[in-house]
């Protein structure tokens, strides 16, 4: 048996939610004033947290993940190399619970990156409401802060806003409270809801946020109103702000002091933003299957301009978002943003943030790869701290077709290593980790992943072992009608990996353990060998006979072929049952003629340990 549990009424056999499935909501309003002097970050929130689930809760669980900036923070201690630079964290001003039209100092505890509310009375089971009001502020971490920080450049300074407010826990039906801390390398698990949210900082600087800029009229020059109505309606990028603006300050609104940007994103995990007087800012329409648009933008510095870098960043992103909608799931959200900053690399609702010196193919594949993740994990919200493959090898695998497609081809391919320690052939690249003693399995806890085995094992393999899936295992066909039934079930939900791992099972008519198993669960090695070949009885009119061996754990169907002396080719496809009772078969190959060598795996699509011995010569 390979699932621990049956399917329940939660988390159907199947692989779609049960008929009892739920999760909880939370709303939020959220104010945050930048004092772009002392690097401070001054916010007051109100969450509106609804208990959908079938528990009365004694307490909430909030992440503060500021707190992982501080000198005694948990996170500096999981890897053995501690930070060097450090902040304060959260600085929590007031905390206050409403509930039942009642106001109370909450009672709370904090521990690293947690805080724990404990209620005066239980929160309602089945839809049960309450309210929590924080006011809080914490210093800006500077370049050390990775997903979320500020940096020079030439016309000002880049802030890259994220993490910025604490955030409730999830509480679900597999952990109850999931309160992880937050150590680096697992990332975020986070409920869905509204977030209606204002920014207060200098009125030369400009906003980059997830979801709908609300007050336009309030923020934006009269000129650049009229070039993002163009752009709405434009597939080419238009520029809403051009270097010779940002250069000039007249190009800015006549005020002085501060402005405030109001934005809404509804249905959503969370909200990011970038900051700067320094961006140069364009857009493009994004077009969507049924009709329905969205707008790709991309704010930037001088020092990322050009056809050859930033400039084409928007073509990049519409480009990806257009495929991923057409291809398995239509984007929801109104606009995405590309945010060229220092984070590198990292992924938010709706806004990602990309690295101010990529250009190119390396710019294309790092857009693909974090707007990507709008699908895994924003949309698809599974658990990215315990389970980093769900999100990163999920990702890692739609952008292998994006890259085929994107301008006819333009940076194909993308199984070029860049994931893996090796280079070439994808299915040799991951050989080397599988042959390590010392490598984590896929299912290894995120933040137990060692820096050199995370993205072969995070993002390379799992993403290498769906591609044998839908390309050796299960056809193109039968793959993307279950891959695509289990992300439009687990759409704004939280599936587990047996939901992912029954569901593909169930839309494709495959028992699929024994590879879940040996791929997921461990790293067996498969090493496939043709032992002996010859003509039968010595004729090659009666076909060649053939003992191949399978020499490791692993299974894998496989093909077999033979070269013809006439330089045609005769190909056999065996099934992943040849290896369900034996480590080696013989089979007849029925050709007529003679051949020069006999092959498995021609073309070396299989993580095979040794090809040296998939040849035979005939003589």
């Amino acid at each position: 048996m390979f699932y621990h549990d049956k399917g329940n009424e939660f988390h159907s056999a199947n692989g779609n939610p049960g008929p009892k499935y739920w999760s909880n909501r939370v709303d939020y309003q959220l104010k945050a004033t930048i004092d772009t002097t002392s690097k401070t970050l001054t916010g007051s929130e109100n969450i509106t947290y609804t208990n959908n689930s079938p528990d009365a809760l004694d307490d909430l669980w909030l992440q503060l993940d500021q707190n992982t900036y501080k000198k005694e923070s948990r996170s500096n201690f999981y890897t053995g190399t501690a930070a060097e630079q450090h902040t304060a964290g959260y600085q929590l001003e007031e905390v206050q619970i409403v509930q039942q039209g009642k106001v109370f100092k909450a009672n709370y505890v904090v521990t690293d990156t947690r805080m724990q509310i404990r209620l005066p009375q239980a929160l309602a089971a089945h839809g049960g409401k309450i309210n929590i009001r924080i006011k809080y502020h914490y210093t800006i971490p500077g370049n050390f802060g990775g997903r979320t920080d500020y940096t020079d450049t030439k016309n000002g300074k880049i802030y890259e806003i994220a993490q910025w407010f604490p955030r409730m826990c999830v509480y679900d039906d597999t952990h109850g409270w999931d309160t992880l801390p937050f150590l680096g390398s697992g990332e975020f698990y986070l409920e869905y809801g509204d977030i209606d949210y204002f920014v207060t900082l200098p009125a030369d600087m400009i906003v980059a946020g997830s979801g709908e800029l609300v007050n336009p009229s309030e923020v934006l020059t009269a000129k650049q109103l009229s070039r993002l109505t163009a752009a709405r309606n434009s597939d080419k990028t238009v520029m809403i702000r051009t270097l010779a603006d940002v250069k000039d300050p007249s190009t800015q609104l006549a005020r002085k002091g501060d402005l405030t940007w109001h934005f809404k994103m509804t249905n959503t995990r969370d909200v990011a933003f970038g900051a700067s007087k320094a961006y140069i800012w364009d857009a493009a329409r994004v077009n969507l299957p049924g009709g329905k648009k969205s707008l790709a933008m991309s704010v930037y510095p001088e020092e990322s301009a050009g056809d050859a870098a930033w400039g084409r960043s928007t073509e990049y992103l519409k480009g990806a978002i257009e495929y991923f909608s057409e291809k398995w799931f239509v984007y929801p959200y109104p606009v995405a943003i590309n945010e060229a900053g220092i984070a590198g690399g990292m992924e938010y609702p709706g806004i990602v943030f990309d690295g101010i010196r990529s250009k190119g193919k390396g710019l294309f594949s790092v857009t693909a790869h974090e707007i990507g993740h709008n699908w895994f994990p924003m949309i698809i919200g599974s658990d990215e701290r315990r389970f980093a493959w769900m999100d990163e090898g999920f990702n890692t695998f739609i952008d292998i077709y994006a890259n085929d497609v994107f301008n006819k081809g333009e940076y194909s391919p993308k199984r070029d290593g860049e994931y893996a320690p090796g280079g070439g052939n994808p299915a040799d690249e991951i050989v080397p980790v599988i042959n390590d003693p010392n490598a984590p399995v896929i299912m290894t806890a995120a933040d137990a992943i060692p820096g050199e085995y995370r993205h072969p094992i995070a993002y390379y393999k799992p993403a290498f072992g769906l591609v044998l899936l839908r390309e050796q295992i299960l056809g193109k066909d039968r793959f993307d009608h279950a891959f695509k039934n289990y992300m439009h079930k687990w759409a704004y939900k939280h599936p587990q990996p047996d939901d992912f791992f029954r569901s593909m099972e169930s839309g494709a008519g495959e028992d699929l353990s024994w590879f879940w198993k040996g791929w997921f669960y461990n790293n067996w090695k498969l090493d496939l060998t043709i032992i002996d070949a010859g003509y039968v009885d010595n004729d090659a009119k009666k076909g060649i006979s053939v003992t191949i061996a399978n020499k490791e754990k692993m299974a894998m169907p496989f093909a077999l072929e033979v070269n013809l002396k006439d330089g045609n080719k005769y190909r056999m496809q065996f099934p992943v049952e040849t290896w369900i009772q034996n480590k080696a078969i013989t089979v007849t190959v029925p050709t007529t003629q003679e051949a020069e060598s006999v092959r498995i795996d021609p073309d070396a699509v299989l993580p095979d340990m040794n090809r040296a011995n998939n040849i035979f010569k005939l003589k």
